[in-house]
């Protein structure tokens, strides 16, 4: 039997120059969030995160929970864990099984100030905050719903040694943006819906980029981490572009030219194979219709364009999910078809998020 990886969620600084969702602490607070799990195993421990922390982060009790039952979380034999700035810890093993599909939930007591939490910004998940240690608690009627996680940034599960898992890495349309909050329609979760066998844990960040940092590390910064260091990895899925060609509207940053995305998707190609991972590459998906001031400009439209013919016609990946042409609108492939759209112009809803997961071809993602 070995560990790998059931679950996954990219953290971001909460000190960051672009916020789409407001950081925040804790203070003799619990923290419940429920993590929808892509793999099950015979046990289970939870992967909990300071990275971006200044002060260290202390957790007086943990809690993980499915519908057969409840284990407090150990940490080297102890209940109380503090984790110094940049740090991880991971819980000793908990005696709960789960399935693929399944949702976990963990529940955290933060007695001290944290203060601003590392945190995965858009999940499309509800944390609930409530005063007190209240990780025993069955149901916390009066908490604060945010639709963020915090300071958690997995779940490993033991499994058959054969085991096999992909991770889909990317942006805002892995991480979910635009599906229905809750109801795990990622486009992910549609993938994991189709697999006969092993799944795919998600490391999308929403706006994050290919070459430049915010929001979040950039890809090629945080690929060894949030990629080469998943335990069970064969395949990596990448989404990227989108915001490498909106953001510079919005920033003042000088536009990112197609040659330069090339060449970073050629870069990422290149550490997938030294690792001996399989990598499959989606093309850029329509994004005309994007309403915010310098998103959707000519330039900027016309770079996709050129990197998406580079990218179906290049070899340089394993294969390609041509999730373009997927989700275009037929009478303007520079716009999201409206039955897709989520209705802002740039992001899925749920049945785009499943026509995203279906351009994969399962014959190439073969786990």
């Amino acid at each position: 039997m070995i560990w790998t990886a059931g679950f996954r969620t990219a953290v971001i600084s909460p000190y960051g120059r672009i916020q789409f969702t407001r950081p925040r602490g804790f203070a003799d607070q619990t923290v419940r969030q429920v993590l929808h799990m892509a793999g099950g195993g015979e046990l289970l421990r939870v992967r909990l995160t300071n990275r971006y922390g200044r002060t260290p982060l202390t957790i007086a009790a943990a809690t993980a929970a499915t519908e057969h039952g409840l284990a407090a979380l150990a940490f080297d034999g102890a209940e109380r864990l503090t984790i110094p700035p940049g740090a991880e810890a991971v819980s000793d093993p908990a005696d709960l099984s789960i399935a693929s599909g399944d949702d976990l939930v963990l529940s955290l007591y933060l007695p001290e100030k944290t203060g601003p939490a590392a945190y995965s910004h858009m999940p499309m998940e509800t944390a609930h905050i409530v005063g007190g240690n209240r990780v025993t608690s069955p149901l916390l009627p009066e908490a604060e719903q945010v639709e963020a996680r915090f300071y958690v940034s997995g779940v490993d599960v033991l499994t058959p040694d054969d085991t096999a898992i992909a991770v889909a890495f990317g942006d805002s349309w892995f991480e979910g943006v635009g599906t229905t909050t809750g109801a795990n329609n990622r486009s992910v979760d549609f993938l994991n819906r189709r697999l006969k066998r092993g799944w795919v844990v998600n490391q999308g960040i929403a706006g994050n980029r290919l070459l430049r940092n915010e929001v979040g590390e950039h890809a090629l910064a945080r690929f060894d981490r949030d990629v080469l260091s998943i335990p069970g990895l064969t395949h990596v899925l990448v989404h990227f572009g989108i915001n490498d060609l909106v953001l510079p509207g919005m920033t003042g940053e000088p536009p990112t030219s197609s040659d330069a995305l090339i060449e970073g998707f050629k870069a990422l190609a290149h550490r997938a194979h030294q690792a001996d991972l399989k990598i499959l590459a989606a093309t850029i998906g329509p994004f005309a219709g994007a309403g915010s001031p310098g998103f959707s400009t000519p330039a900027a439209l016309a770079a996709r364009r050129e990197v998406n013919d580079w990218i179906r016609t290049t070899g340089t990946f394993d294969a390609v999910f041509d999730v373009a042409r997927a989700v275009a609108d037929p009478e303007d492939p520079d716009y999201i078809h409206p039955a897709l759209d989520s209705g802002d112009g740039m992001h899925l809803n749920d049945k785009g998020a499943q026509a995203m997961a279906d351009a994969v071809d399962l014959e190439t993602l073969a786990l």
